[in-house]
């Protein structure tokens, strides 16, 4: 079999004593093509509740701050509770079982979220898709990391990030049109069970590399740190301390938009599901993923004469697309909205990719799934653990005044806090040299 390590366990996670060789180019590009589908089931399954939303509420009558519950909360804080400690194994033992195992988790649980007669079951199954998801990002990035040179890596993920894109795009699209076929209980199943497939592909075919194939031998460690040394070296880096709380606060406005975005064109501008999943899933995908395809050849380019790039990127990503983030909330118009949505998504889709090289290159050999880990964990708890919530408590105080519209300016005040992660990502900058060099000392 193609993806067994030579000298692996047969069972459980098991290290890979004898790792294999250096990959080829092209053998890199499958890894990364298979872990960019696995990233789309990742976003297609956390995503597609967010079409779902108003004919769930229908049946089970639940409130706005109920339903900010299960997109946010009920996920995020079982992802980000869990994550760490699944990277901190990813950073000794097999990524590609990790990996696997997850999969299969967050598809099953996805699947039976159909099955649910209440809130609390809902609930219940989103918090199992946490629990899956948390061993799906971190050791991803870990392992493109040994796959990708680190002139290469913000395009390579630039690259893997195209997953969140098709995954949104599928998950308006495919839920909006199922939905209207089958019911939202049918759709969870059909949209949870093919991964399965996929995590079979993954762990048949993709090999754990050897670690740390592109760093100088020195920056070798033998052993797995421990955990306690893991954060301190991180944490006393200014640099990776403004990254996480700048990318987390960025996160809380963009995941607050993105989730509760399908509820604003059915509620203010009167589109039905089938409508809002054509035509802004196709219009937030595309431009979303050239701008994460541009902003990483950007990256590798820019940041080959200067790194501090890497942090600049993000910052200017973050606050550039802000007017038009608020231009979507606010336009009278359907019409007028998704051209707004255009250079929102050209511009703001080019953060993620960047911000995760810069939290690789600060991260030294077997730090970088946990330092991933710990990336990811803010974007998650500031992001869909309080940014969809946030915006559902504010609809239902709004209500009572705004009806309909509530929900505009709702988005319009969450989404006001990315200039403070944009400009806490720009002071990232300033440091970024200076402690890249103290992490692989």
């Amino acid at each position: 079999m193609i993806g067994d390590e030579p000298g692996s366990q047969a069972a459980g996670l098991g290290p890979s004593p004898v790792p294999s060789p250096v990959p080829s180019r092209r053998y890199s590009h499958y890894v990364l093509v298979v872990l960019t589908g696995m990233y789309t089931f990742n976003y297609l399954d956390r995503y597609v509740l967010t079409i779902l939303v108003v004919p769930i509420q229908a049946e089970l009558g639940l409130s706005d701050t109920v339903m900010g519950f299960l997109l946010g909360p009920a996920f995020a804080l079982f992802y980000t509770g869990l994550g760490v400690p699944i990277a901190r194994l990813a950073d000794s033992y097999s990524r590609r079982r990790i990996l696997a195992l997850s999969f299969v988790a967050w598809s099953l649980m996805t699947a039976l979220a159909g099955l649910a007669r209440t809130g609390a079951e809902l609930a219940a199954t989103r918090i199992g898709v946490g629990v899956g998801e948390a061993g799906g990002t971190a050791p991803a990035h870990s392992l493109l990391s040994d796959y990708f040179p680190p002139e290469r890596r913000a395009f390579a993920f630039g690259i893997f990030q195209q997953g969140v894109y098709l995954g949104q795009m599928l998950g308006l699209m495919v839920g909006a049109v199922l939905v209207a076929e089958v019911g939202w209980r049918a759709t969870f199943f059909i949209v949870g069970l093919p991964g399965l497939g996929l995590a079979v592909v993954l762990y048949a075919t993709v090999r754990d590399p050897v670690r740390g194939a592109f760093d100088p031998p020195a920056a070798a460690p033998e052993e797995t740190p421990a955990l306690r040394e893991v954060f301190t070296r991180l944490w006393r880096l200014p640099t990776f301390r403004l990254l996480m709380v700048g990318a987390g606060i960025a996160s809380f406005g963009g995941t607050g938009f993105g989730f509760w975005l399908p509820v604003l064109f059915e509620r203010a501008h009167g589109l039905t599901p089938m409508e809002v999943g054509l035509r802004l899933g196709p219009v937030m995908a595309l431009s979303g993923s050239l701008g994460a395809l541009f902003a990483g050849l950007l990256t590798d380019r820019l940041g080959k004469r200067d790194p501090r790039w890497l942090m600049r990127i993000p910052a200017a990503s973050v606050l550039t697309s802000l007017p038009f983030l608020i231009g979507v909330c606010i336009w009278p118009t359907a019409n007028g909205a998704l051209i707004c949505a255009i250079p929102a998504g050209l511009l703001g889709g080019g953060w993620a990719p960047a911000a995760y090289a810069a939290a690789q290159t600060l991260a030294p050999l077997r730090m970088r799934a946990l330092g991933a880990s710990l990336v990811i964990l803010c974007i998650t708890l500031f992001g869909m653990g309080a940014g969809p919530q946030a915006v559902g408590i504010l609809n239902d105080v709004l209500a009572p005044t705004l009806g309909d519209d509530a929900v505009r300016w709702s988005m319009v005040g969450v989404i006001g806090s990315t200039a403070v992660g944009a400009l806490l990502l720009y002071l990232g900058s300033r440091t970024f040299v200076r402690d890249c060099a103290r992490a692989q000392a």
